[in-house]
């Protein structure tokens, strides 16, 4: 309880506050002086505006408090779903480590150890939520959250690029056992480059007469994917299997009839792979991803033409995907006589 004041009408005003001629003034035990409202306000009113103070003053910014005002933010609304549920898989780790942390006491060097050591288990993944750290980071120093970004200037883990391309005998022994569902979403995904994610997503309203209308979950790109006799095939088959109820039923369903989650899905192609491999006799090292790589790898043309097959945004990612290894000329010479 505060001390007695040396006019007792002031007694009633809240703790380390004071009046001068024109104002009450908040003065905290650390910081500077706060002006909280005029000396003609009631007594409701300085009580209210004293309250909010104090409840700022109280109020300590967390790491965890951060990452939920992005999520809460326009900016995160307006992100393509796949990012946005990247950022909630990405929380999981990094609010471990960092959730009751002041965000202006993250240091780069702590950014480092924690790469070093999540990099043990998954350097791809390591650097995913390093950069998604860094984008809230950003966010918040524009909207005066933080002072700074301290994952600027750090170093991604150096990361060997995937070139696993899946081998026509291996992709056609599994096409050849697998179930209709799968056997659908492999074709689809080969022949038009496309991620079991917005495969599990088609709807009979996306078939045109052009072709099948597809917008990317993860880049927003969209883009029509014209039919060829082999792709008009891949629909026919799926219509024939999953029966549409309307224009919204989905194209592939799971053994319940309903629409397939990933990890549903996911389970049925290594069940599939498997049963292939025995036919093989040999393991399968492609994953269902690499379908995708595959697609671009085929596709014949320049960069520049595999780019717009696969609706990536630049020529860079399209090098990611195209995995053949390319067969270059010789010198041709006359041979040399004896």
């Amino acid at each position: 309880m505060g001390r007695s004041r040396k006019d007792k009408a002031d007694n009633r005003l809240p703790e380390r506050v004071y009046k001068n001629k024109y104002s009450y003034v908040y003065q905290p035990r650390q910081g500077k002086k706060v002006t909280l409202c005029p000396i003609s306000a009631s007594m409701a009113e300085l009580w209210a505006k004293y309250n909010n103070e104090i409840a700022k003053t109280h109020y300590k910014l967390t790491f965890s408090k951060l990452w939920a005002l992005f999520l809460d933010s326009a900016y995160f609304s307006e992100l393509a779903p796949r990012t946005q549920k990247d950022y909630q898989q990405h929380s999981k780790k990094l609010l471990k480590v960092f959730g009751n942390v002041d965000p202006d006491n993250i240091k780069p060097e702590d950014i480092w150890r924690y790469l070093d050591l999540r990099g043990k288990q998954s350097k791809t993944q390591a650097n995913h939520e390093k950069s998604s750290m860094s984008r809230v980071y950003s966010w918040g120093y524009e909207r005066g959250y933080v002072k700074g970004n301290p994952c600027q200037g750090i170093s991604k883990l150096k990361v060997k690029a995937r070139d696993k391309y899946a081998e026509d005998d291996e992709y056609y022994t599994i096409l050849e056992i697998a179930r209709p569902s799968v056997r659908i979403a492999m074709e689809i995904a080969y022949l038009c480059a496309m991620r079991v994610s917005d495969i599990l997503k088609i709807r009979y309203s996306q078939i045109l007469d052009e072709g099948l209308f597809a917008k990317q979950g993860k880049t927003g790109v969209k883009q029509i994917k014209l039919w060829t006799d082999r792709l008009k095939d891949v629909f026919e088959y799926a219509r024939e299997h999953f029966p549409p109820n309307d224009k919204d039923s989905f194209l592939i369903l799971n053994s319940n009839g309903v629409e397939y989650s990933y990890k549903n899905f996911n389970e049925h192609w290594n069940e599939d792979k498997k049963e292939a491999e025995k036919i093989l006799g040999k393991e399968i090292t492609f994953t269902f991803h690499d379908l995708k790589a595959k697609g671009i790898s085929d596709f014949e043309g320049a960069t520049k033409d595999k780019q717009m097959f696969s609706g990536h945004k630049t020529e860079s990612q399209v090098l990611v995907y195209d995995r053949k290894v390319k067969k270059s000329p010789t010198l041709n010479l006359p041979k040399v006589t004896k």
